[in-house]
């Protein structure tokens, strides 16, 4: 089938697990607290009482380590602490050139639809220069919704200005895809990428016919 047949105008595209590493998961945490001599348990408790609110866009990136880790004096900088939680971002560089591509071959919209705090989220986009080929993102910090909130893919269609069936959405988390896919959103669920690769052709989207 080519891609009139599926009529696909736009890309949704998670970062964390999908163009990205995630920006600051469990074995970023378990590395930091090795790194700086934190009690994990403790670190992991605070930031699973803070972080959404943090994605949310309702704390700064300073408010979070004040919860988390700055609660009491430390033999570490804030600067140092929060550069290495920048430095735990890498890029699949694989996924990156196939977005690039699909999108130039196409001429798709492409979207971010990520839940992300303003600050990663800021050096992730410019330390990866993910705004060369993403048009818009709608991020978490941004836009105050989380997913699975469903108003988060609502908002993304509004600003896309496109009805659900003209986009494939592609994300690592099942559940997020089935959210997506219950307001009509064409859905893929990232788990590499020679399947994601696979599956793009399966809805027309080939780089090689």
């Amino acid at each position: 089938m080519d891609k009139d047949s599926f009529g696909i105008t736009t890309l949704f595209l998670d970062i964390g697990g999908v163009l990205l590493t995630n920006g600051w998961d469990r074995n970023a945490r378990i590395r930091a607290a090795e790194k700086f001599g934190l009690e994990q348990d403790e670190v992991d408790e605070r930031h699973h009482l803070t972080f959404d609110t943090y994605e949310e866009g309702k704390l700064s990136l300073d408010e979070y380590l004040n919860r988390v880790v700055f609660y009491e004096k430390r033999s570490f900088s804030r600067e140092e602490f929060k550069d290495f939680m920048f430095a735990q971002s890498q890029p699949f560089p694989e996924m990156i050139e196939l977005m690039k591509n699909i999108k130039q071959r196409y001429n798709l919209r492409v979207a971010v639809v990520s839940n992300e705090g303003r600050e990663l989220n800021a050096y992730r986009v410019r330390q990866f220069q993910l705004n060369t080929f993403i048009d818009f993102f709608v991020s978490s910090s941004f836009v105050h919704f989380r997913k699975p909130d469903a108003d988060i893919y609502r908002m993304a269609l509004d600003i896309a200005q496109t009805s659900p069936e003209q986009v494939l959405y592609v994300d690592d988390r099942s559940l997020f895809v089935e959210v997506a896919e219950g307001l009509g959103i064409r859905g893929i669920i990232h788990k590499d990428y020679k399947t994601t690769q696979k599956t793009m052709e399966a809805f027309g989207l080939s780089l090689t016919r």
